[in-house]
């Protein structure tokens, strides 16, 4: 049976609705969520969420957040996310790009090499979720 699941950030729901299973990048790696799931929390790396309803798959990218598995419910509180479909792949990767040419510039350790350290990270997790909503769509 299918476990209501709400994608939430501070201005928006992204998604509420049963699912059969999710996929999130959680602080200590990816983990899969089916139904019946022990209860759990963990604070999320920015990433590609999957859920699974029968056979449809919808992708999201999240900054980061929090997973909070219970028995009745699964809730995701996440700091920003859209739709992983909304994301244009050849931005992301121009955006991606940017961002190691950026940081190739800096001087390793110093407090802007950090921020463009975080900008790859988001600009690389992006396009992957925008390639894993392309591959979806082909489906």
């Amino acid at each position: 049976m299918p476990v209501p699941t709400a994608v939430v950030t501070a201005d928006a729901t992204l998604f509420r609705g049963p699912v059969d299973f999710l996929i999130a990048l959680g602080r200590d790696g990816e983990l899969g969520v089916l139904p019946n799931h022990a209860p759990l929390m963990t604070a999320l790396k920015p990433g590609p969420l999957v859920l699974r309803q029968g056979r449809v798959e919808s992708c999201f990218f999240l900054t980061g957040g929090f997973l909070e598995v219970l028995p009745e419910r699964v809730t995701i509180l996440a700091d920003e996310g859209e739709p992983a479909d909304a994301i244009d792949l050849a931005e992301a990767q121009r955006a991606r790009k940017a961002a190691e040419d950026r940081l190739g510039a800096q001087e390793a350790g110093s407090a802007e090499a950090a921020q463009l350290e975080r900008a790859l990270l988001y600009a690389t997790q992006r396009v992957k979720a925008a390639e894993r909503a392309r591959t979806l769509r082909r489906g």
